[in-house]
Formats: C-alpha cells, structure tokens, sequence
C-alpha cells in the first residue's frame, strides 16, 4: 500500500478512456477537515495564542510544514515547524480515534469503482502515520496505492504527488480523473495534467477547463468520471 514504483502497464476500466481515479482524503473521503483546524486552534491555545477564523482558508489542504511555518509566524508563536507538526499529528490522531465520519457519498463511490476494476491511488498531503490510521476505516484493500505528504520532496499544490501516483498505477496523467476538495489539491492536479472534480469542502472553488466542481461526492459515479475523458 506503500508503494510508489510505477506497475508494468496501463490498464482501462472496462475499455473506457478512464484508466485510473486519484483520490485526496481529508476533506473528500473522510470529513476531518475540521479536524484539522480545531487541532491547531487547541495547540496554539495552549502555546498562548487565538487563531484568527480567516486562517482557516490559509492552511486547509496544504502541506503541514507550510500551514504550521504559517501559523507560527502569524503569531509569534515561540516553537519550531518540527516541534509544531508532532503536536498537531498527535493532536488530529486523538481526534480521528474518537470518531471518523466518512464524506457522503463516499463509500458507495469506492464500492462502485472497486466493482468495476478501476484502479485507485489515496493521494494525501498528510503524513503517513496519519492516512494508516485512516485508511482502516476508508478501506485499504480500496486502493493500489498511497502518497502521503512526508514521503515526496514537494506534496500539494506541486505536481509531485499526482505525477507518482499515475505513474505507479501505470496511467497516463491526462486519462486519470482527480477528486480533490481543496484549491490546493485542485492546483496540484492540474498541474500534473489531470482531469479534476472539486468538491469544495472549506472554501469554494470556481469552475474552470478542465476542472469540473460539483456539491457532493453522491454527485459522482463511474460513467460521470468516465465523461470527464470526453470533455
């Protein structure tokens, strides 16, 4: 599950022009994203410090290191990016282990793409210790497999981990359909050539080409994605 070596290979789902779905996690599988934030509003609370409500748009969705060198510098806090990062995974693994609540829609589509053989890649900005914990309640045996933030040189809004995640499934980017909930997670996905569904999950997210943005994962199924190649 840990994988990143490109398979041998490019496989369709059921000769469609779709050939594989890359799914972020935080916000689009599981709804943590307020998780998130209320372990950085209890941490900083704690170092002495208010987080302002508008930060919240800042820091959802992007790399950990970049959200707490922000956080830190907004308030002056007095502690390190190394330091914060261990409070806060430690913080959020509290949380998820008191309840993990899955984005509607989501485990029917996971169902749905398993039946019909199309591969998947969980791609998260999270750290690894994270996405294990949650992929027991997502599903493991869902996905061929993940990219957590701490294992690529540059994660989200980058390329990076979109790029890796195509090409261990063995697809070519532009076949892959990405659903992401963040403008971050979106940018990462163009960028890597991919075609994007956004469902905003914190912030709104426009329109544009490439990118189709809809309400809900019950919104989406497998011939929907499979019209995303069309477009």
């Amino acid at each position: 599950m840990t994988s990143t070596v490109p398979a041998l290979g490019t496989r369709t789902a059921e000769g469609s022009a779709l050939q594989a779905v890359l799914l972020d996690m935080d916000g689009t599988l599981v709804d943590t994203e307020g998780f998130w934030w209320d372990t950085e509003v209890e941490v900083f609370a704690r170092l002495g410090h208010t987080l302002d409500e508008a930060w919240r748009d800042v820091v959802v969705g992007g790399p950990m290191t970049r959200s707490a060198g922000f956080l830190i510098d907004s308030t002056g806090a007095d502690i390190t990016v190394g330091e914060l990062t261990v409070l806060l995974n430690d913080g959020f693994e509290d949380r998820i282990g008191r309840t993990l609540p899955l984005m509607p829609g989501a485990a029917r589509l996971l169902a749905e793409l398993a039946a019909h053989g199309v591969p998947m890649a969980l791609v998260s900005a999270s750290h690894r210790r994270i996405i294990d914990r949650i992929l027991a309640s997502i599903g493991a045996h869902h996905f061929e497999l993940t990219v957590a933030g701490d294992e690529v040189a540059r994660t989200k809004p980058h390329p990076d981990p979109y790029l890796i995640a195509a090409a261990g499934l063995g697809a070519d980017p532009a076949r892959c359909a990405v659903i992401e909930d963040t403008a971050t997670g979106v940018a990462a996905a163009e960028a890597a050539g991919c075609r994007v569904v956004a469902v905003p999950s914190v912030a709104p997210i426009p329109p544009a080409a490439g990118r189709t943005v809809v309400p809900s994962l019950e919104d989406v199924n497998l011939p929907f994605l499979q019209g995303l190649m069309t477009l």
